[in-house]
């Protein structure tokens, strides 16, 4: 090798060093300001939370003041036998929809009276005679439930208390192949059922999340007296409401 094929041979090298440290560069200022995005977003998710945070530490306490509120959700209902005979259903969906009034007693009990219209019911499935059927029984009930609150915090109150249910309107729909049988009924406020009902309730500042369970301590006919239907409503509700 002489010398000007050296020398040529380190101006390449030199030349490519050149370009990868520039490139490198490039790559480092990149990253930098990618870094520098993400750290930014960072920063402004943080300020944002702890903005909302502070927000909600620094909300009124609602526990003293009557309010009046409207919620609306779904029920998961289903059946069970008062006489404690075999009885194979699947729960159903139901609409649920009222108001609500807190009435506080103190800062850490109160009283929570309520009206909602609910929908329950069951579905069922089976077969008879080789053939198979599907039955739906859909109930349409006013429900006044009285509700005692225990108010731990600002936003968890815990409730319990008995409900009474007005039967309005009873639909029942039965189909097996391509016979359909669908009845309907409505009533006057002769159909009534003591219930009871539990929950909680999810208060954040004007919202209210509601989960609640309950269940009939009477027989759906609510005299007492007919055996025929003799089931009684289990159901969960889940709603979310808005305090005025």
């Amino acid at each position: 090798m002489n010398y000007v094929t050296y020398f040529y041979n380190n101006i390449i090298a030199i030349g490519s060093e050149r370009r990868n440290f520039v490139r490198a560069i490039f790559l480092l200022k990149n990253l930098k300001l990618m870094t520098m995005k993400k750290i930014i977003l960072i920063i402004v998710a943080i300020t944002i939370v702890s903005n909302i945070l502070s927000a909600q530490n620094n909300s009124t306490d609602l526990r003293d003041n009557l309010q009046f509120g409207l919620k609306a959700g779904a029920n998961f209902s289903n059946v069970y036998d008062s006489k404690n005979q075999e009885f194979n259903s699947d729960f159903k969906v139901g609409f649920a929809a009222g108001a609500f009034l807190t009435i506080p007693i103190g800062k850490y009990i109160g009283l929570q009276p309520e009206i909602l219209f609910s929908q329950k019911g069951y579905k069922a499935t089976g077969t008879f005679l080789t053939i198979g059927y599907k039955f739906t029984h859909t109930t349409n009930y006013i429900d006044v439930p009285l509700l005692f609150a225990i108010k731990p915090s600002a936003y968890v109150t815990l409730l319990a208390g008995p409900q009474y249910s007005f039967l309005v309107k009873q639909k029942d729909v039965f189909t097996s192949g391509s016979f359909t049988v669908d009845q309907e009924q409505t009533f006057q406020n002769d159909r009534s059922v003591l219930c009871f009902l539990g929950g909680i309730d999810f208060n954040l500042n004007q919202f209210v999340i509601s989960a609640r369970a309950g269940w009939d301590l009477q027989n759906n006919n609510g005299d007492g007296t007919s055996t025929n239907p003799r089931y009684k409503n289990v159901w969960y509700q889940a709603t979310l409401g808005f305090k005025f």
